[in-house]
């Protein structure tokens, strides 16, 4: 019997140049596990992982720690590339996850979680705010007088949005909504995301199910999770690779750039 393992693996897909790294202590050998990505799980939904196994470790408690420094070195000259999917390392967090107080605190070497950045910029927001109103900075120092005077001088100098007409007005709503400003369902911003990355798939995939219906998807995930399938064992049958997968059948063809 075959002992639990520690590995560096790295995640592809083959639709797209995405990639992303990890670690894995398994509880059993050959324990089947894919990553566990904390902000780009739609990846994984949407595309076909493969996995490589590129380094093992002794399963000791000095193993797992070289494993980290290996998965550190790794990681940490790509974490900024656009196709890597790896959000952080050993407490590193990449710049495509921070705004401008977390880009200074990277390079200040303050490094926080986005939850934590997100918790001190509404504090931070929330003290200013108190502060503005107890010494009167800015418009917090302005009478309601002052104030609806500014406003009529800005609407008659036709200054920022009071210089946009009615149309105009009605015409930036609705784009802004389009764009993703307004609010949206969960079923919703994940169908937008389909969309978007429609144009990287590759493959139309034909599945021949055991009762002989049949299956033609982009979406190979959309399938293994409505019939409880193994997208890996699935991708191996489109390759060629094996026969079967649980009486499935798949075969795989490049999909029309016109499309």
């Amino acid at each position: 019997m075959y002992s639990p393992r520690i590995y560096l693996y790295k995640i592809t897909f083959e639709e797209v140049p995405y990639y992303y790294y990890g670690i894995k202590k398994e509880k059993y050998f050959n324990e089947e596990y894919w990553g566990s990505p904390k902000t780009n799980k739609w990846c994984w939904e949407l595309y076909t992982p493969k996995k490589q196994i590129l380094e093992l470790f002794d399963y000791t408690d000095e193993g797992y720690i070289k494993a980290q420094e290996v998965e550190k070195r790794i990681i940490s000259p790509v974490l900024n590339d656009k196709w890597c999917l790896n959000e952080n390392v050993g407490g590193t967090f990449s710049l495509k996850i921070c705004k401008e107080g977390g880009k200074k605190g990277y390079r200040n070497g303050i490094f926080k979680s986005k939850h934590l950045l997100t918790e001190y910029g509404k504090k931070g927001g929330k003290i200013a705010g108190e502060n503005n109103k107890k010494n009167k900075i800015g418009i917090c120092g302005l009478s309601y007088e002052e104030r609806s005077s500014h406003g009529k001088k800005l609407k008659q100098n036709k200054i920022g949005i009071h210089n946009l007409s009615p149309e105009e007005l009605s015409s930036a709503g609705k784009k802004g909504y389009k764009n993703g400003l307004g609010k949206l369902s969960k079923e919703e911003r994940v169908e937008r995301i389909k969309k978007a990355h429609l144009k990287n798939h590759k493959f139309i995939f034909t599945l021949t199910s055991p009762t002989g219906e049949v299956i033609e998807t982009i979406y190979l995930s959309d399938i293994c999770k409505q019939f409880n399938l193994n997208q890996d064992c699935l991708c191996r049958v489109s390759r060629g690779e094996r026969p079967q997968h649980k009486g499935w059948k798949v075969t795989r063809k490049l999909k029309d750039v016109s499309e």
